[in-house]
């Protein structure tokens, strides 16, 4: 890897995606001008968490950051994982250092099995909730399976104090499938759950009351789920929130979530808004497509980009920013190119405009895994 030559970018956008497929390419990589010219220039508290967090993972890793945290030079070690522990920083959610691991874990030399402590649910980020249910069966698809692959909330915690815990377990893969994932099929079932935390559990049942009054309209098979926590495991801070899932006979999962403000900023939310616009939030999600939903789209190319040397298809919803810039990142990191074909709702009769993904996977190998 040293021989590879040092890939340059500049400012704070899209650390994480540069910083993963850095650590799979092997790849370093040198960030400069990251919020040079703000006031609090530098790297934020969540990002040099992130960092941190990477380190944990990986065994001789080399992170070089200057004095004012403008530029970082990240030279990737070895993917090791083990048990470890992390505190996120409560300015982000879990979510945000969950996605990446979601895409390190199978690589990794030891199954991986991390308790990360922060903020559960939040507005910014993908709860986990939400990566639970439509993540690992995503990671099932292709072939990383087993009863070790586990997400499991054991506190829930809202901003701004958070106060959350959750246990995420993986494990590790030498090669990856290649999948053929065009049809998502007809919404058979919805689920959700509806979360509240250091308020009155009715709150719970009142989101699940007005969600069903919308989703009622459309199918019979709804169950949500109320899940209110009390004492140690309900985290710092009050909230409520809901997040929604909708299931095709294909297995496609396409999710949807809404989060109350947090505590001291915003005005106050009722539940019964919350419940509606994240019923109205699903079906747009529905209205999209595809066999991933938009929040998972990173993870899936990245899968696919790392499968054996076949070929994978995937039917996508529109693209979203994130995951443009992905394409580019994964261009530029592994010298891979999708073709992209768009189909219009006649040819699919159904929803908005999707996109069919397809390429060759590079034959990614977990080289780290111990043989047994």
């Amino acid at each position: 890897a040293s021989e590879a030559q040092c890939l340059s970018y500049t400012g704070c956008n899209f650390l994480r995606q540069r910083l993963v497929l850095a650590t799979l390419s092997g790849r370093p990589l040198k960030i400069r001008k990251i919020r040079a010219k703000e006031e609090d220039p530098g790297l934020r508290d969540f990002e040099a968490s992130f960092i941190r967090l990477i380190d944990k993972v990986t065994n001789g890793s080399r992170i070089e950051i200057n004095q004012t945290g403008t530029t970082l030079y990240y030279q990737p070690g070895l993917l090791y994982g083990g048990s470890l522990e992390h505190d996120c920083s409560p300015s982000r959610g879990i979510g945000y250092y969950l996605e990446s691991l979601l895409c390190l874990a199978p690589f990794m030399k030891h199954p991986l099995k991390i308790v990360l402590r922060g903020v559960t649910n939040d507005q910014v980020d993908p709860s986990v909730d939400v990566l639970k249910a439509t993540a690992l069966p995503l990671l099932k698809k292709f072939g990383i399976d087993g009863e070790s692959l586990d997400i499991k909330i054991n506190r829930r915690g809202m901003p701004p104090k958070g106060g959350g815990e959750i246990l995420f377990a993986c494990p590790v893969r030498k090669v990856l499938q290649p999948v053929q994932f065009t049809d998502p099929g007809k919404i058979k079932r919805i689920r959700g759950t509806a979360y509240s935390v250091r308020v009155s559990p009715q709150m719970a049942n009142r989101m699940v009351e007005s969600a069903r009054g919308i989703l009622n309209k459309f199918l019979p098979d709804i169950y949500i789920y109320t899940d209110h926590m009390k004492g140690v495991s309900s985290g710092k801070s009050p909230g409520f929130g809901i997040c929604l899932t909708a299931e095709t006979i294909n297995g496609t999962i396409l999710s949807a979530e809404l989060a109350s403000n947090p505590q001291g900023q915003g005005a106050a939310v009722l539940p019964e808004e919350l419940g509606q616009n994240c019923a109205k939030l699903l079906l747009e999600e529905v209205y999209r497509g595809g066999c991933v939903d938009s929040t998972n789209q990173s993870l899936a190319l990245l899968l696919m980009t790392l499968g054996q040397r076949d070929v994978s298809k995937v039917l996508l919803g529109p693209l979203s920013p994130y995951t443009i810039e992905f394409l580019r990142h994964l261009r530029s990191f592994f010298q891979i190119m999708f073709k992209i074909e768009t189909k219009t709702p006649e040819e699919e009769h159904m929803g908005g405009e999707k996109v069919l993904m397809t390429c060759v996977g590079i034959g990614f190998c977990n080289l780290s895994k111990t043989i047994r």
